[in-house]
C-alpha cells in the first residue's frame, strides 16, 4: 500500500490536516447511525429510497465540483478508458457498495456494520496481492487473522439476538466492504491519471445518477411522501456523512499523508459505537469493545506492514 507524502511538515498544517481527517472519520461513522434512525422512525422506508434522498441532495455539489475540476484541467482531457473507469468505479464503489450497506443496516446494528465495513483495508491487501502478485508476509497474515477474529467476536455476540437477520445483514455489509475495496484499488490508478478531487466528484456523480435511475425504475414519487424529520436526517447524511467527509479526507491526506490519516480514521468504528449507544440505545458490551479493538489492531498492523 503506497503512502501519500504530506503536503507540509509545519505544525499548523499537521494540526489542520489531522482535524480534517478526524472530522471526516466521524462524519463517515455517523452515517450508519443516521440510517438506523431513519429506519426506526419510518420502517417502511427502504434502502434505495433513503439512498435516493441522500444522493439527490449531494448531486448538485458533485456536479459543480466536477465541472470546476474539468475547467481547471482542460489540458488533461479524459480519454475513453478514463470515462469507462469512472463509470465502472462510480457504480461499483459508491452505488453498489452503498446499496448493499444500506440494505444490510436494515437487519443488523450500526456497531456490527461498522466493524465489518472497516475490514475493507484487509480486502485491499488480499486483492492487491492476487491482482498484482504481491507477496504477503507472515506479519500481514497474522494481522489479518487478528482482524477477522475481532469481527467474529462481535458477529457471534449479535447472533444471540436474531441469528437469521444478523447472518443476512452481515453478508450484505461484508459484500459492501469487498465492493469498496475493489473501488479503492481501481481508484488508485484513476487518481494518478486525473487527480483526486476530479475523480471523487465525477465518480460520485455517476453513483448519484445510478441511484436515481434505480429509484425511478423501482418506485414512484409517492414513495417520497415522508415525514419532515426523514428529510432532515437525509440532509444531515448528505452534508455531514457524504459531501463534507469526502472533501475533508482528501484535504487532510494532502497535509498529513495517507499513513497518518489511516491511523486517525481508525477512530471511525469507535465513534460509531458511542453514537449508536447515545442515539440508538445500542448496548456497548465488553465483547463488542474487544472485537472492535482486535479489528482496529489487525488493520493497523497490516496497513503499516504493507506500507
Amino acid at each position: 500500500m503506497q503512502l501519500t507524502r504530506p503536503l507540509a511538515n509545519n505544525k499548523s498544517q499537521l494540526l489542520i490536516g489531522g482535524a480534517f481527517v478526524l472530522i471526516a472519520a466521524l462524519g463517515f461513522s455517523a452515517k450508519a447511525v443516521i440510517i438506523k434512525l431513519v429506519y426506526l422512525g419510518s420502517p417502511h422506508v427502504d434502502a434505495i429510497t433513503l439512498m435516493a434522498l441522500r444522493m439527490v441532495m449531494a448531486l448538485p455539489v458533485f456536479l459543480l465540483t466536477a465541472f470546476w475540476q474539468g475547467r481547471k484541467n482542460q489540458g488533461n482531457a479524459l480519454r475513453g478508458k478514463d470515462w469507462l473507469g469512472i463509470l465502472i468505479l462510480g457504480a461499483v464503489g459508491y452505488y453498489w457498495s452503498s446499496l448493499l450497506d444500506f440494505t444490510g443496516l436494515q437487519l443488523i446494528s450500526a456497531g456490527l456494520e461498522r466493524v465489518i465495513l472497516f475490514l475493507y483495508p484487509t480486502f485491499v491487501i488480499l486483492f492487491s496481492a492476487m491482482i498484482f502478485r504481491q507477496f504477503i508476509s507472515l506479519r500481514v497474515w497474522v494481522a489479518l487473522v487478528i482482524s477477522y477474529s475481532g469481527m467474529l467476536v462481535v458477529f457471534f455476540e449479535n447472533m444471540q439476538m436474531d441469528s437469521v437477520n444478523v447472518i443476512k445483514g452481515s453478508v450484505l455489509v461484508f459484500l459492501s466492504a469487498i465492493s469498496f475495496a475493489l473501488f479503492l484499488i481501481g481508484s488508485g490508478v484513476m487518481i494518478k491519471r486525473i487527480g483526486s478531487a476530479r475523480f471523487t466528484a465525477m465518480s460520485m456523480t455517476v453513483a448519484c445518477l445510478a441511484t436515481l435511475v434505480h429509484f425511478s425504475i423501482s418506485h414512484d414519487l409517492k414513495a417520497l411522501n415522508l415525514p419532515e424529520e426523514i428529510y432532515v436526517l437525509a440532509i444531515l447524511m448528505a452534508a455531514f456523512s457524504t459531501i463534507l467527509p469526502a472533501f475533508l479526507m482528501n484535504a487532510g491526506i494532502r497535509r498529513i499523508g495517507s499513513g497518518t490519516a489511516s491511523i486517525i480514521s481508525s477512530t471511525g468504528p469507535i465513534g460509531t459505537l458511542f453514537l449508536a449507544w447515545f442515539f440508538l440505545q445500542e448496548a456497548i458490551s465488553w465483547a463488542q469493545i474487544g472485537g472492535t479493538f482486535l479489528v482496529l489492531t489487525g488493520v493497523y498492523i497490516a496497513s503499516q506492514a504493507k506500507s
